[in-house]
């Protein structure tokens, strides 16, 4: 068996709010227009190949 020794754990110095929310709005805005997307090219398949 391998030691395992004790972990250690990177850490940023403080907390950056601004930048975490910035990113989750980001990943709102992606969520959104991909689901719009998909929604657009389900409807398209509906319409030209039904």
């Amino acid at each position: 068996m391998s030691a395992h020794d004790t972990v250690e754990y990177a850490v940023a110095d403080g907390n950056d709010y601004p930048a975490h929310e910035q990113t989750y709005r980001n990943f709102i805005t992606l969520v959104k227009w991909g689901t719009g997307t998909v929604i657009v090219i389900v409807a398209l398949m509906a319409y030209f190949l039904v």
